[in-house]
């Protein structure tokens, strides 16, 4: 698969012009934040765009509406968020966010700086797309099914199988290798490349890797999948301390907020889930952390229904959008219209389209599938009548940017009402 049109993810330097004003996207390996980037980030949110921090499916940040791009790049470079101007948009790394401190087989949290200084030292790795993804798994299955492009994922202690496209290559690496390993497969993803965003769209890419290597793959294989084991709650540590996992209403963070969490003057683990962790409390300060904060909106409850709803950015953010989805999607779970996961199902005998029965509030339209079947039709409901179980994707278009993966039911927008899949 060659694509036509360069690669266009954003940046600091380089911003993507949305409908709503220009958008910066800050990379965070790892998702590691210090208090003080935080309060810096905070401060950009509410004195150069619209008050708001988006946590962001690759556990980096996005700001909306910056209308002053130098004062924002200045801003972060003296934060340590831009430290190359040149390779800010492929320190796309994404880790364990607990991996150290509770769980897992190894610790990669340490991998993570030597992986951003080795693509940062390597001038040709400044050419590698923005969307590449490299993955940091302790062996938890949390960050392995996430399909990146290159990444490692701890098999014990002291092995990592070696991850390409997702898929578990067979080769078995030493802690000291893996770093170099990654770095050498993101050299020969370009020395295969042409025009291609990520490793899978290379006709027969993992292979021609692998060769490149010069590594044998053994026999044995791992399976990934995706995983929505989110780090929600009192989070006991293997040393006594305390993380605080908290979601975050639509992974957006006001910067009100954002401010508290770095009064806390604890590091902060931004997660691919759009959630955060804030480490290493003793339990005392633990629980006033949590009751400050719940009440401005973090959510410390792994049963809230918030954590079932994701959604595109929508209008007025986004031009082809068709509505205001987060406001709907926040809508329906302020009104009881989130179901848990065991609602999933209705009762038997309901005539129902894609598991939601048909009511009177509901249109029945011949969808874009009728043409091979003409016996299918879709519903279309009205934003307030849409009523769904477990987790779900609220989209403004057929594009769904921003869908999670895995098990998931669609709520799409149409020019007439959404329609479930």
């Amino acid at each position: 698969m060659t694509r036509t049109n360069p690669d266009s993810c954003p940046g600091v330097l380089r911003l993507h012009q949305a409908a709503d004003g220009p958008l910066a996207r800050i990379r965070l390996p790892g998702g590691r934040l210090e208090p003080g980037q935080l309060q810096v980030l905070a401060q950009a949110a509410a004195e150069l765009g619209d008050g708001n921090i988006e946590l962001t499916s690759r556990g980096n940040v996005q700001l909306r509406q910056m209308h002053d791009a130098a004062a924002l790049s200045e801003r972060l470079a003296g934060a340590g968020l831009l430290p190359s101007r040149t390779h800010e948009r492929v320190r796309n790394i994404v880790a364990s966010p607990l991996s150290g401190r509770i769980g897992g087989l190894s610790d990669v949290h340490g991998l993570v700086p030597v992986l951003d200084t080795g693509l940062q030292a390597a001038a040709r790795l400044a050419e590698l797309p923005g969307r590449v993804l490299f993955t940091l798994d302790d062996g938890r299955g949390d960050i392995s099914g996430l399909a990146g492009d290159i990444g490692v994922h701890a098999t014990g202690a002291d092995e990592f199988a070696l991850v390409l496209a997702g898929r578990d290559t067979g080769i078995r690496i030493s802690p000291a290798d893996a770093v170099q390993v990654m770095l050498a497969a993101a050299h020969g993803f370009l020395d295969l490349g042409s025009g291609q965003w990520r490793l899978h769209e290379v006709d027969d890419g993992v292979r021609r890797v692998i060769e490149i290597l010069g590594l044998s793959p053994g026999p044995d294989r791992l399976e990934f999948g995706a995983a929505q084991d989110i780090p929600i709650g009192w989070l006991d540590h293997d040393n006594g301390l305390v993380s605080l996992g908290a979601a975050v209403r639509l992974g957006s963070l006001p910067a009100r907020t954002a401010e508290f969490i770095a009064a806390i003057e604890h590091p902060i683990f931004i997660t691919p889930w759009r959630s955060l962790v804030i480490t290493d409390l003793e339990e005392w300060p633990a629980e006033q952390v949590v009751r400050v904060l719940a009440p401005m909106g973090l959510i410390f409850d792994a049963n809230s229904p918030w954590l079932q709803v994701s959604a595109c950015a929508g209008r007025p953010g986004c031009a082809k959008s068709n509505t205001d989805v987060r406001a709907d999607a926040a809508a329906a779970v302020e009104s009881g219209r989130v179901l848990s996961p065991t609602a999933a199902n209705p009762p038997a005998g309901d005539t129902e389209i894609g598991g939601h029965p048909l009511d009177s509030t509901a249109t029945n339209l011949v969808d874009s599938d009728a043409a091979t079947d003409p016996a299918r039709t879709v519903e279309i409901r009205n934003a307030e009548d849409v009523t769904v179980a477990g987790r779900q994707h609220w989209s403004g278009c057929e594009r769904r940017c921003g869908r999670p993966r895995g098990p998931v039911t669609d709520v799409v927008a149409t020019e007439n009402g959404y329609r479930i899949d």
